[in-house]
């Protein structure tokens, strides 16, 4: 089990990024526009650079949603390998079987 500071570090960064998502996304638009001024890009590159850091969506790490694991991830189910595994044997997962051959 991991620690818990890292779990809730984790859960922080997901709530600041869903709240500063569209203000970032503004700022950006205006540094891709071609016709922005070089004085509007600039301003707008300080702008964003004065967000919080944890507020960018690629400081979250992908967690398993059962036990707080973040390596061997599996996206589609949004648990760890090992959670995974414990799933499927116990029939758990639908449309998941052991394979044999």
């Amino acid at each position: 089990m991991p620690k818990t500071s890292a779990i809730e570090r984790n859960k922080k960064r997901i709530k600041l990024s869903d709240k500063y998502k569209a203000k970032r996304a503004e700022l950006k638009a205006t540094l891709i526009n071609p016709a922005t001024t070089d004085e509007e890009f600039y301003a707008a590159q300080k702008k964003l650079q004065k967000l919080p850091r944890n507020s960018s969506p690629t400081r979250i790490r992908n967690r398993c949603s059962m036990s707080g694991r973040p390596r061997g991830y599996i996206g589609k189910f949004g648990v760890s390998r090992i959670q995974f595994r414990e799933l499927a044997l116990h029939g758990k997962i639908p449309g998941v079987v052991k394979s044999s051959w």
